[in-house]
């Protein structure tokens, strides 16, 4: 860097203390002294799901990378808590669904603060000084690209990155997620560490003198530094407690408090480290006896029985720590903890740096407050600086493992990846947000969201009566924000009458009693659907126990193909049936027929269903009739396959295991989670049984296609054969104790590959109105209310007779002006 003796006498400036000097490789950092520099981002477990067993295991996984580096390396862990993102801004198409939207968002933004974690790991390495390198140049044939020890330099940085890339991939072993900055993101985070303005940094084209560049604040030292407008205070730990365990500091991850907690850690080679637990051994031995006791052995000759009880127990400790060396178990090194805390208001900073304080004094660590030593402190804290604040207590990377903040509570995503990109085709631009904000009952809110990649296929499992359509009717009702959104449900109860006729949506009852009815050859007259009524066709007889050979598809493709010439009203299954000319064929077909149980369903001359961006089923008398189920529900798949052209679509599938007992209907839910995903579509599977989805043919089909799960409170759940049951999609012992212990019609628990989590609704009067209306007695209030006041007047009618006139008015007042 430039030489500043000529223009100023000392160092004056922030970024006079920062290492950071150009970019000279995509999110490696050239620091003033040489050293490379390489930002990671990370997520470790969850310490609430994890079983002792889990958390030993991630240690040592972490132990295992971390052991590997040596005296030129400096690492730095940090965990920077902050303010959480404000509640999305969403345009819902229907007044019910806007009010519950933002119901949630005033009872989210009426919490307490909201606050959420970030983990970045920082490693940095310092090569071989010029001169070594100048002398390996001499004794080294073939270099790389050129000679001497500018070659060696460049060979040295692809060293650096091959060993944090070998890091990496030691670390997603066992981490959620692990990956490194790119370049504006490396930039960002070290902004962030240096500013009181956080906000995202770019990269500029010449991505060099990185210290004034990424200063905006100036800082003034003293006892009480200020950084800009913020005061800033440092605690440092001075002492430690005589054991450590996984997540021993865990409890700082649930404050409601912004901060920047950071561990670096000098490790050392082997014999360096070997040295510094000799000497330290020696000295701790030589303690044991006082000068009066060594001169009484010398007089006596014998030896002295008293000795310092805690000198020789750390000398033992030395001992122990040289075993370890020796058996390569672990390495050693300096750590530095220090948790930065910064607010313009003194009197705000003091009693945020009193609860801190307390959590960390409480885990049996001695906390101090810096004063004298704040702000060498404070640059001891930023990644890459590895010479201010040395302090020099000894540490095995096994304890180090136990301090580092590594462990995290899952806030979700803050967007929804996979449906930004798929509204941007669709001329949608900007970020979409998750699914629902969840109630947690704590500082880190959480963002519940379907989708794992492109995969939003869930299943949702738990006992009859804990809650699980409520849950269903408010993820449909939340799945609203998106647009162009669909909603397809298949319902068994009319749990879900209510929340459809709210927003708007149609309502078909396939009891006896209904209206409704198909005509699933309408459309055979066309190759493609005459192709799939040839496979319906053979589903239906081969249910009816006909053995579909050769020569009985032959005879259904030639009726099918007789049946398309046809006029359209006259492309039914009783005219398909006539057509036919084997009697066994015509039997097996009959009970689909008008002169059959089910063809009022199946065999109209005309179909009568219209089309909506939400529709629900109620199949709870098509469900008891096996016969029938299968049929129905294909042809309606089919039916409604014909929507999934890239919008987004949440199809629901409730009581999934009845669906399941049908073996031709579960065959076609391995094809369906394969080919939906394509279509931007979402299936939610819900079951009360998880043994009855563990006994279908498609069990394995729905373990590895329904990445992500929700599981409701069940107090059974530890029993030997659910527990079995548990175990298959993944849960542990742990996780299993958390569903056992959760409260029913309240909390739910979250599992995918991303994160876990136990949360709740938090439903207000008019959320809960429109997702939990399904008793006997709410039932017979929507069918009043429609015979009263018909589909354009229920939704007023209906807050008012729930007691909420405000809410009706506004609808009435929405009706009217529409």
């Amino acid at each position: 860097m430039l030489f500043l003796g000529e223009y100023r006498h000392k160092s004056s400036r922030l970024f006079d203390h920062l290492p950071w000097a150009l970019l000279i490789a995509p999110g490696v950092v050239l620091n003033k002294d040489g050293a490379f520099q390489q930002t990671l981002t990370f997520r470790g477990p969850d310490l609430a799901s994890a079983t002792d067993i889990g958390l030993v295991a991630a240690r040592a996984q972490i132990n295992n990378a971390l052991r590997r580096l040596g005296s030129r390396w400096c690492v730095h862990v940090e965990a920077v808590r902050s303010p959480s993102r404000a509640y999305p801004a969403t345009a819902c198409p229907d007044p019910v669904s806007h009010l519950v939207d933002e119901e949630r968002r005033l009872d989210f933004e009426a919490e307490t603060a909201h606050f959420e974690s970030r983990y970045f790991l920082t490693l940095t390495f310092l090569p071989p000084e010029a001169a070594v390198g100048t002398v390996r140049s001499l004794l080294v044939e073939n270099l790389p690209d050129g000679k001497g020890s500018a070659s060696l330099y460049r060979a040295a940085l692809e060293e650096f990155r091959a060993a944090v890339s070998s890091l990496r991939d030691i670390l997603a072993g066992v981490l959620p997620m692990v990956r490194p900055l790119d370049d504006a993101e490396t930039l960002t985070y070290l902004h962030a560490c240096v500013s009181t303005k956080v906000h995202r940094v770019a990269s500029p084209p010449v991505p060099a003198y990185l210290d004034a560049f990424l200063t905006d604040d100036d800082l003034q030292g003293g006892l009480y530094p200020r950084l800009g407008q913020h005061y800033l205070r440092t605690l440092s730990v001075r002492a430690y407690p005589a054991a450590s365990w996984p997540g021993i500091l865990d409890q700082l991850n649930g404050l409601g408090l912004s901060y920047r907690w950071v561990t670096r850690f000098l490790p050392l080679d082997k014999e360096d480290a070997r040295k510094a637990v000799t000497t330290l051994r020696k000295r701790w031995f030589a303690k044991r006896k006082g000068v009066l006791a060594l001169l009484k052995e010398a007089i006596t000759r014998e030896p002295s029985v008293l000795e310092d009880p805690d000198a020789a127990q750390k000398a033992q400790d030395a001992d122990a720590a040289l075993a370890v060396l020796g058996d390569d178990l672990a390495a050693l090194g300096y750590v530095t903890p220090t948790i930065t805390l910064m607010d313009p208001d003194p009197d705000v900073l003091a009693a945020q740096v009193r609860q801190v304080e307390s959590i960390v004094n409480r885990a049996g660590f001695v906390a101090k407050v810096e004063d004298l030593n704040a702000v060498e402190a404070w640059l001891g804290s930023l990644p890459g600086q590895a010479y201010a604040d040395q302090r020099r207590p000894l540490v095995s990377t096994l304890n180090l493992c136990d301090l580092l903040p590594v462990s995290a509570i899952w806030p979700g995503p803050d967007h929804n990846r996979h449906l930004s990109g798929e509204c941007a085709k669709r001329g949608f631009a900007g970020r979409q947000p998750p699914l629902m904000h969840a109630l947690t009952g704590a500082a880190t809110p959480f963002r519940l969201d379907l989708h794992q990649g492109d995969v939003g296929h869930t299943l949702i499992a738990g006992p009859t009566g804990a809650g699980k359509s409520v849950l269903l009717n408010m993820l449909a009702l939340q799945w609203r924000r998106y647009p162009e959104a669909q909603v397809r449900i298949f319902d068994r109860g009319a749990s879900a009458r209510a929340a459809t006729l709210l927003v708007g949506g149609d309502w078909h009852d396939l009891s006896a009693g209904s209206a409704l009815a198909f005509q699933p050859l309408a459309d055979i007259d066309q190759a493609e659907e005459r192709v799939w009524a040839q496979g319906w066709i053979e589903d239906l007889l081969a249910a009816g126990g006909v053995q579909i050979d050769p020569a009985a598809r032959e005879s259904v493709w030639t009726a099918l193909r007789s049946v398309a010439a046809g006029p359209r009203e006259q492309r039914t299954l009783t005219v398909l049936a006539a057509t036919l000319q084997d009697r066994t064929l015509k039997a097996a077909l009959a009970p689909f027929t008008l002169a059959g149980p089910h063809g009022r369903l199946l065999d109209a001359a005309s179909a009568n269903l219209r089309t909506s961006d939400w529709q629900a089923f109620e199949l709870g008398e098509i469900l008891a009739s096996r016969a029938a189920a299968g049929p129905v529900l294909t042809y309606l798949f089919h039916l409604l396959a014909r929507d999934f052209d890239g919008r987004p679509t949440l199809l629901v599938l409730d009581e999934a295991w009845l669906l399941l007992e049908s073996t031709a209907f579960a065959a076609k839910i391995r094809e369906w989670l394969l080919t939906l995903r394509k279509r931007n579509v979402a299936v939610l599977f819900a079951t009360p049984s998880l043994k009855a989805v563990l006994d279908s043919s498609v069990a394995a089909a729905l373990i590895e296609g329904c990445p992500t799960r929700i599981f409701l409170p069940n107090p059974d759940a530890r029993s030997a054969e659910l527990a079995k049951a548990y175990a298959a999609f993944g849960l542990n012992t742990q996780q299993v104790a958390i569903i056992a212990g959760a409260s029913p019609k309240r909390e739910y628990y979250y599992q995918s590959v991303a994160g876990n989590r136990l949360f709740e609704l938090g439903l207000g009067p008019v959320a809960l109105a429109a997702a939990g209306s399904a008793s006997p007695g709410d039932q017979a209030l929507i069918s009043r209310l429609l015979a009263e006041h018909g589909r354009d007047g229920f939704a007023s009618a209906f807050y008012r007779a729930k007691g909420l006139a405000e809410v009706a008015d506004f609808l009435a007042e929405t009706r009217h002006a529409a």
